[in-house]
């Protein structure tokens, strides 16, 4: 079958689409990617959907499959599910190319969700920026459209607040009083996006705060506080992660055994090795991945996933 034929096999909505025959879609030449964008325009829109949400899929399982041409030519899609999906599909994609396409999302997009999820995209740019992976008038326009929406009295919460999360990694003493007004917030979704913040921006004196979320009534900023203790990296956290491994919401659980794998030390490799006897299966999985992210090889002695 020629590749024109597939195309309009793929955009053929009477047809059942065959996903793992979507891989014929990586890496397209500029003459078969010109092909499918006219195939494109033609398919009804729950079709374009379907074909995005399971490329941005395998693209995922798969990291030699890269539809990133593909991404990048539907980021404008006058869909909004298909932009948003584009986006997410194109988040390995560190091109700097990329920048000036998410910043026009972000200032210029008519739909709330599309200029949220290119908010969190420019997040990716600030850690580059942060490790000195990113060219000084790179990081220079990050900083700027991201403040700027922060700033912005008019912007809806929920972009503001993917802003402030996307700024965090940045190290800068007005970045720090960001996070700290987002907590002291009374938008609940603010003051989750603020403990998200502080782990992002690994500085140490958030602790404090991170240890205190643990115990909160809200299950988001336990969950949330538990990721964050993680990126922080702090044994002082340790003691309190490990309470949480029997938390009601099996999240939280599984996010505090995460984090503890992401700090490690003794204390952190014992508690680890505790769990996994653990009656629960889910437990034992997540605490065998952790130990194996602290480096322990897999012997079945010295610890096996019952």
């Amino acid at each position: 079958m020629s590749l024109e034929s597939y195309f309009a096999e793929i955009g053929n909505s009477k047809k059942h689409l065959v996903v793992s025959k979507l891989a014929n879609l990586s890496t397209l030449s500029s003459e078969e990617l010109r092909l499918f964008m006219e195939t494109w325009v033609k398919i009804d829109v729950d079709r374009q959907r379907q074909i995005v949400g399971h490329l941005v899929e395998l693209a995922e399982e798969n990291p030699n499959l890269n539809f990133d041409d593909i991404f990048i030519a539907c980021l404008h899609d006058p869909d909004e599910t298909v932009r948003i999906k584009s986006i997410d599909g194109l988040w390995e994609c560190e091109s700097c190319s990329l920048i000036d396409s998410f910043i026009t999302l972000l200032r210029e997009d008519s739909k709330e969700s599309v200029r949220a999820a290119a908010a969190m995209a420019l997040g990716k740019f600030a850690m580059l920026a942060e490790l000195g992976k990113l060219r000084p008038e790179h990081r220079l326009k990050v900083e700027r459209v991201l403040l700027a929406i922060i700033d912005d009295q008019e912007e809806d919460i929920e972009v503001v607040r993917r802003a402030i999360e996307a700024i965090a990694p940045i190290s800068l003493p007005r970045v720090k009083e960001i996070i700290q007004q987002a907590y002291s917030s009374d938008d609940d979704n603010m003051r989750v996006s603020a403990i998200y913040a502080m782990g992002k921006n690994s500085d140490p004196a958030w602790l404090t705060t991170l240890l205190r979320e643990l115990g909160s009534a809200d299950t988001e900023m336990r969950y949330e506080a538990a990721e964050a203790c993680g990126e922080l990296g702090e044994e002082d956290a340790v003691p309190h992660l490990s309470r949480l491994i029997h938390d009601l919401d099996s999240q939280v659980s599984l996010s505090a055994i995460a984090a503890l794998g992401k700090i490690g030390g003794s204390e952190a490799e014992d508690i680890l090795r505790e769990c996994l006897t653990h009656s629960d299966e889910h437990i034992r999985q997540a605490a065998g991945e952790a130990l194996e992210e602290l480096g322990f090889e897999k012997d079945p002695l010295s610890f096996r996933i019952l």
